[in-house]
C-alpha cells in the first residue's frame, strides 16, 4: 500500500502508546488524517507512571507521512466524546471513515493469579468502565456520522479470538465484551453501509513491554532468554498495519462482526512488521508446546 487512505479520516480512541499509537501510525503512513485521543497529555501523564502523550503520538503520525491531531479524551465520560465528534463534524464536515476502539487503561487495575472473589472489587469494576463503557460510549457518538455517510469502519481491539479463559475474570471479561460489542454493532449497522469487527494483537512489544523486559526495539531478541514467548511477538506497527489494510479494502464487509488476529490478516494482505518478519503467534506457540 502507498497512500491508500489519503482524504480518509480516522479517531484512534486510546492512541497514547501501544497497540493505539502503532494504529495512528500506520493510518498515517498510509496518508490518513487522524485523531490521536486519550487522557495523557505534555505534563499530565493518566496511566501509571508512563511517559508517553498523545501529542507524541500525533506528531509521529506527522511524520509518517498522515495528519496527527491530539484531542485529549476520557471516553468514559459522554460528554466530552460527543465534543470529540462534534469538533470533527465541523473540522471535516461530518467525515469519519475509520474509527478505532483501542482503550485499554486496565493493566494497573488487574491482579493475575487472584480469584474474582480476591480481586479488588472497585478495580474489577472500574476496568470494566475504562476497557468496555469507554468503547459503547465512543460508537454510540461515532457511528451517527458513518451513518449519515452510508460508509464507514469500526475496529474494535481486543486480545485473542478463541473463547478460552485469559486468566483473569475481570481482565477476560472486558477483551470478550469487545468482542461482542463489534459483532452486535456489526448487525445494527450492516443495513446502513458501516463495517465493524474486532482485531487482536499477539505478543506485543509495547513500550511498557520492553521496559519491563529490559530492552528496546533494537536489542528486543536480548528478552527471549527471559521468556521464550518473546520470540513471536510483534510491534505495535504489525497490528496497526494489519488495521490499515483493513481500512484500504473495498471488500471489508465480508468480515463484519468477525475477530482477526494480526496474523490472519498479515495472511490475508500479505504485510510485514517493521523489521520484515511476518510473526504468527498462534503458529509459534503451537510449535513451542512441541519441544
Amino acid at each position: 500500500m502507498s497512500n491508500a487512505l489519503q482524504g480518509r479520516v480516522a479517531v484512534v480512541a486510546g492512541a497514547t502508546r501501544g497497540a493505539g499509537r502503532g494504529i495512528a501510525r500506520e493510518l498515517g503512513a498510509q496518508g490518513a488524517t487522524v485523531y490521536c485521543t486519550g487522557r495523557s497529555v505534555a505534563g499530565r501523564p493518566a496511566t501509571g507512571n508512563r511517559p508517553e502523550t498523545i501529542e507524541e503520538t500525533a506528531e509521529l503520525v506527522g511524520k509518517e507521512g498522515g495528519v496527527g491531531i491530539p484531542v485529549q479524551v476520557d471516553h468514559t465520560v459522554p460528554k466530552q466524546v460527543e465534543a470529540l465528534f462534534a469538533r470533527i463534524t465541523e473540522e471535516q464536515n461530518g467525515q469519519l471513515d475509520i474509527l478505532v476502539n483501542d482503550v485499554w487503561g486496565g493493566d494497573e487495575l488487574t491482579s493475575w493469579r487472584t480469584p474474582f472473589w480476591k480481586h479488588d472489587l472497585s478495580k474489577g469494576l472500574l476496568m470494566q468502565e475504562r476497557a468496555v463503557h469507554s468503547h459503547l460510549i465512543t460508537s454510540r457518538y461515532g457511528a451517527p456520522l458513518m451513518v449519515a455517510r452510508k460508509a464507514g469502519l469500526i475496529i474494535e481491539v481486543t486480545d485473542g479470538y478463541k473463547p478460552d479463559y485469559r486468566g483473569n475474570l475481570f481482565y477476560d471479561l472486558a477483551k470478550a465484551s469487545v468482542i461482542r460489542l463489534a459483532l452486535g454493532m456489526s448487525e445494527e449497522l450492516r443495513p446502513h453501509g458501516v463495517t465493524a469487527l474486532a482485531v487482536t494483537p499477539g505478543f506485543l512489544r509495547s513500550e511498557a513491554m520492553l521496559e519491563g523486559f529490559g530492552v528496546t526495539e533494537e536489542t528486543w531478541r536480548d528478552g527471549i532468554a527471559k521468556d521464550r514467548h518473546f520470540g513471536g511477538s510483534e510491534t505495535p506497527h504489525y497490528v496497526g498495519r494489519a488495521v490499515a489494510a483493513l481500512a484500504a479494502d473495498p471488500d471489508v464487509a465480508k468480515l463484519a462482526g468477525r475477530t482477526m488476529a494480526s496474523w490472519h490478516l498479515m495472511e490475508r494482505y500479505g504485510f510485514t512488521d517493521r523489521d520484515g518478519r511476518q510473526p504468527h503467534w498462534e503458529n509459534f506457540t503451537t510449535e513451542l508446546y512441541k519441544h
